[in-house]
């Protein structure tokens, strides 16, 4: 895969569950549930569940600072982050990610802020499980993927997790170019937009 590649996805099954605990509701009533249901009806059509990957070879070495830290070399750049080494001990090669459900819930969240907050926090909710479950997708068809090659493959590593610099994005957007891809971009505040969106690394090793 020397390219970077896409990957759409028509529907999802929601998650009711994550729904919940992403809005914080400790315990259901039927009047969350059916806000949570017209919520839902009010997304339908209007999700767009996108996907940029690509695949790097990785390497790892010894620098020569007084920590010997090792230095890991992904590909498309390198890092120090003992976490993301820790990560993906063992690996070869890695599957760098964008993902994205596109702007239409950020514009629904924000026309609701003021005058329905409660449908507002249900909105957020439901946008922070979809591109969870966007994700959760997106890494069950590479795991099945490298599976069959003979691979087995780690739990995906976002930029901000462990001690990751969130400075990493610029070089994941570099690599990706996921603004031309997937519609997705990045200002200087290292904030996504849209901003139902994830960028992330899984880790492939021999099985």
């Amino acid at each position: 895969m020397n390219i970077v590649q896409t990957k759409t996805y028509t529907t999802i099954d929601y998650n009711l569950k994550e729904i919940l605990r992403y809005s914080g509701v400790a315990k259901t009533t039927p009047e969350i549930n059916n806000l949570i249901e017209s919520c839902i009806q009010e997304l339908d059509g209007k999700l767009s569940y996108k996907v940029c990957y690509k695949a790097f070879p990785i390497s790892s070495h010894l620098t020569n600072n007084n920590s010997n830290t090792p230095l890991l070399d992904l590909g498309f750049t390198t890092t120090h982050s003992t976490d993301l080494i820790k990560n993906l001990e063992s690996c070869n090669s890695i599957i760098l990610f964008g993902a994205t459900i596109g702007l239409e819930i950020d514009r629904l969240i924000a026309k609701y802020s003021s005058s329905s907050p409660s449908r507002a926090l249900i909105l957020q909710a439901i946008g922070a499980e979809r591109i969870e479950s966007l994700c959760n997708a997106f890494n069950k068809d590479i795991s099945t993927e490298q599976q069959a090659l003979g691979n087995n493959t780690k739990p995906r590593f976002s930029p901000g997790y462990g001690d990751l610099d969130i400075n990493f994005q610029k070089d994941i957007f570099e690599a990706l170019n996921c603004s031309k891809h997937i519609g997705l971009t990045l200002n200087e505040s290292l904030l996504m937009s849209p901003s139902k969106s994830v960028t992330a690394i899984i880790g492939v090793c021999p099985s």
